[in-house]
C-alpha cells in the first residue's frame, strides 16, 4: 500500500501569511546594507569607505551603514571588522580554530627580528642605528631583510643627519597580520606589564611611546631615492648581534 504525501500545517499559522512575513523581513532590510554586504563578500581584499561609497546610492551614510552591518554580524560565524582603516569579513575570533591546520614552519622570526619589529612599530620612523641604540646591540642586515620580505616594514625616507640613513616604519600588511585597525591599537605600558611581556620592576621614568604610522614625512626626514631598498642595510663591523 502506497503512502500518501502529507503536508504538515501548523493550525495557528496560515502558510500564505508566513510566506508574507518572510518577504516582509527581506524587504525591511535596508538596501544599502545589502549592497555593502555584497561588495565586501565579493572583495578579494579589504575595502575603504571611499571605495564603498563610490558604488552606493548618493547620500548614503556609509559609516552608519557599516556600523549597522557590523552589529548584524557581531554574533555570527563571520564578523565585519576594520583592518588598517579598511573593512572586510573575517572568521569570528572564537571560531578561528576551525580553519587552522598543522603546517611545517619553514622559517621562524629570530628573537632579534621580533625585537627589531617591536621597536620599529613603537618608535617609527626609526633608523637602524636608533634601533641598535635601543636594543644595545648591532642590528644585522638579516633581521631587517626578513622583516622587509614579510612586508611588515618598509623604508619611509632618509634622516636629515650625516650619512642620511634610511628610516623604517610598519605597513598595512603588519596591521592586517596582527588584526589591528591602526598602529595606535598596540598595547600600552599597563597592558604589556599585565601580560607579562614587561618586567614589573622597570626603571623610574620608563614609558612606552604612543606609536604613529602617519605616512607624512617628518621634519627630520627627506624623501626616498631610487634604489633605497637595497642600500644602507649592512651592519657596522665593530659589533655583532646576538640572535
Amino acid at each position: 500500500m502506497g503512502l500518501a504525501k502529507m503536508q504538515v500545517i501548523r493550525p495557528d499559522v496560515d502558510p500564505e501569511d508566513e510566506a508574507g512575513d518572510v518577504q516582509e523581513r527581506v524587504e525591511e532590510r535596508p538596501e544599502e546594507l545589502r549592497l555593502l554586504e555584497a561588495m565586501l563578500f565579493a572583495a578579494s581584499e579589504p575595502l575603504s569607505e571611499k571605495d564603498l561609497a563610490a558604488r552606493l546610492p548618493q547620500g548614503t551614510d556609509v559609516a552608519d551603514a557599516l556600523k549597522r552591518l557590523q552589529q548584524d554580524y557581531a554574533s555570527r560565524g563571520v564578523n565585519l571588522v576594520r583592518v588598517a582603516g579598511k573593512w572586510t569579513f573575517r572568521t569570528a575570533g572564537d571560531l578561528s580554530w576551525l580553519l587552522s591546520k598543522e603546517t611545517v614552519e619553514t622559517r621562524k622570526l629570530s628573537r632579534a627580528a621580533i625585537e627589531t619589529l617591536a621597536i620599529i612599530a613603537y618608535h617609527q620612523p626609526v633608523t637602524r642605528t636608533e634601533i641598535e641604540d635601543i636594543r644595545g646591540v648591532s642590528t644585522s642586515k638579516g633581521s631587517i631583510d626578513v622583516l622587509l620580505e614579510t612586508g611588515w616594514i618598509k623604508p619611509r625616507g632618509r634622516r636629515k643627519v650625516p650619512g642620511r640613513p634610511l628610516t623604517f616604519g610598519t605597513t598595512e600588511a603588519f596591521l592586517s597580520h596582527f588584526g589591528l585597525d591602526a598602529v595606535g591599537d598596540l598595547p600600552g605600558l599597563e597592558e604589556l606589564k599585565g601580560s607579562g611581556l614587561l618586567d614589573g620592576r622597570l626603571p623610574a621614568g620608563f614609558a612606552v611611546p604612543m606609536p604613529s604610522d602617519d605616512p607624512a614625512l617628518r621634519e627630520d626626514e627627506d624623501p626616498l631615492e631610487p634604489g633605497d631598498l637595497d642600500l644602507g642595510l649592512a651592519p657596522p663591523p665593530e659589533r655583532t648581534e646576538k640572535e
